[in-house]
């Protein structure tokens, strides 16, 4: 049997097959008009606005092309095309003919994109809008949720709701849970019924139980959602006149077992089940002010290495499922990366500069929750400096070569401002705040040292490397290292990993990625989800599932 092809993120407006982005003025109008036809797998139709990740694919690059082509917005309405319907949520066909991992990745950049919607809020000023003019189900309506606001038709017929437990066996996987109690509050013995109810709830009740925020008849819903745009756009401060960024499509060679792009390559070890990233520093002049940023556009370094980052990342995760090991490696000159940085911080109010450092954070934060062991490796000729530090801070180890003999070839690191909360976790703490529970002596000592290399010795004595081997140890001390790791179940370290990574403060964020995957995870695994008589699969068939009745 064929292999199906591997997933490719990039794509631009003149290919979306789901999805129409109108501008006009501060606001943008994405349209959801899902092309049944246009799945990214075979097995299944996307009936009813029903969603797969190739929806999601081009929802994650329109939201890219309004932070960065289309300045003047300020507001983003999310609404349909069809009639009658929203969007009625992932396709339950897909989820039925899909593997395991398929599923929890598919469930994970939905949580990526709908959580980007939120960051941009709180970061960028740009605010989003729901505009549900039909029936709005499951991940549909976690879509509207991750909206500021949401306007509900009140046409006695549209409702919203999350279906997910009494239709499929299933939770629902994008967030919806969560943030009905801890954003929009809803009570909790109301959020059961909600919860329980295929139905769901429509009219002044969706309003009165804070499910939404407003309800409109039809002949007035096009005005008060123009209207309601226009009054969220005053909350921001994008500028009405900037000019954008076009995001050129991005250049990658895809080898057998390379991905190569200008700054970022990841050379794949099949037989070591082993991946190495190599991030490579900033070369030749680079912009020293916004004059010098705008003229390079979609080719600043921070832009640039933001987007190869995170397409490499997706890259991986979707199409290289047995590779458990990410090596992390930098390649550069660590001034020329604090240079890049000392620019960012100086321009961060400058729009473009926000929305890359904002681009920036998401990508390190892909890091961050991507279920590979991740290893940091500080060798000869490293850079990681500020910004291009935080990839080694994400790691679950970090080795850095010592050079006793020969200081001029030995490694360095090089905190900086930019790691003391330019690039914030999900939890909202530094990478440093999170290595040391925010103990302050700790991050003190760090912070005295900020601005000078750190050889092996110094960084392993402030707590910012994992070991310092010499060179005589160096080969065999990561070769074993290496060699372990992978011998060990990835089912226990997928969550080993996730725990020690988010040992932070909770949030609704953290919650979304912890509590509420981790139980979908198990869920998705149980044969009264996709056993013979599992809900996932009886779903359409006019069958009713068969459940197992004891409780784990």
């Amino acid at each position: 049997m064929t292999p199906p092809a591997p997933v490719d993120y990039r794509t631009e407006p003149s290919r979306y097959k789901h999805w129409k982005l109108k501008v006009e003025g501060p606001v943008a109008t994405l349209v959801a008009d899902f092309d049944e036809n246009g799945g990214l797998r075979p097995g299944y139709k996307l009936k009813l606005n029903s969603y797969d990740l190739g929806v999601d694919i081009e929802l994650n690059d329109a939201i890219n092309r309004v932070r960065f082509e289309h300045p003047e917005v300020r507001t983003v309405i999310l609404t349909s095309g069809k009639e009658k319907v929203f969007c009625s949520g992932a396709n339950i066909f897909m989820l039925g003919v899909s593997s395991h991992s398929w599923k929890v990745n598919f469930c994970k950049f939905t949580n990526e994109t709908r959580n980007g919607l939120e960051d941009s809020s709180r970061h960028s000023g740009l605010k989003f809008l729901a505009a549900v003019n039909g029936a709005c189900a499951g991940g549909g309506y976690e879509l509207a949720l991750a909206c500021d606001e949401i306007v509900l038709i009140d046409d006695r017929s549209s409702a919203v709701s999350l279906p997910e437990v009494p239709l499929l066996g299933v939770l629902p996987g994008t967030g919806g849970l969560t943030r009905i109690t801890d954003k929009r509050h809803v009570r909790h013995d109301l959020a059961d019924i909600f919860c329980t109810t295929a139905e769901g709830v429509r009219g002044q009740k969706a309003k009165d139980w804070r499910l939404v925020d407003e309800v409109v008849k039809p002949g007035q819903f096009a005005a008060k959602v123009q209207e309601r745009a226009l009054q969220l756009a005053q909350q921001s401060d994008r500028p009405a006149h900037a000019k954008g960024v076009q995001l050129v499509p991005l250049e990658r060679t895809t080898e057998a077992d390379a991905l190569r792009y200008q700054h970022v390559t990841v050379e794949i070890d099949r037989a070591r089940r082993v991946a190495t990233f190599t991030v490579k520093g900033p070369t030749g002049p680079q912009p020293t002010d916004i004059a010098g940023i705008e003229a390079a556009g979609v080719a600043w370094y921070p832009l640039a290495i933001a987007r190869e980052m995170e397409d490499a990342i997706l890259m991986m995760r979707t199409n290289e499922l047995d590779i458990g090991i990410w090596l992390v490696k930098t390649l550069g000159d660590p001034a020329a990366v604090l240079s890049s940085d000392a620019v960012l911080l100086a321009n961060q109010q400058n729009w473009l500069v926000r929305e890359t450092i904002g681009y920036l954070r998401r990508t390190f934060s892909r890091f961050d929750v991507s279920s590979r062991s991740l290893f940091a490796l500080i060798e000869s000729g490293s850079c990681f400096a500020g910004s291009l530090l935080e990839l080694a801070l994400a790691c679950d180890r970090s080795y850095h070569l010592a050079l006793p003999g020969d200081q001029a070839k030995a490694p360095g690191i090089t905190v900086a401002d930019a790691n003391f909360g330019l690039f914030p976790m999900v939890t909202g703490q530094s990478r440093l705040q999170r290595r040391f529970y925010d103990e302050q002596p700790a991050l003190e000592a760090v912070r005295a040292k900020a601005g000078q290399p750190l050889d092996a010795d110094a960084a392993f004595a402030l707590g910012l490397v994992t070991s310092n081997p010499d060179d005589i140890d160096w080969a065999d001390e990561t070769r074993l290292a290496i060699e372990e790791r992978v011998a060990m179940s990835p089912d226990a370290l997928t969550g080993l990993e996730a725990n020690l990574r988010f040992n932070g403060p909770e949030n609704m964020f953290t919650r979304i990625f912890g509590r509420l995957t981790a139980w979908q995870n198990w869920i998705f695994q149980r044969p009264n989800a996709v056993g013979e008589k599992g809900a996932l699969k009886v779903y359409g068939k006019g069958e009713r599932a068969g459940f197992d009745w004891n409780r784990v």
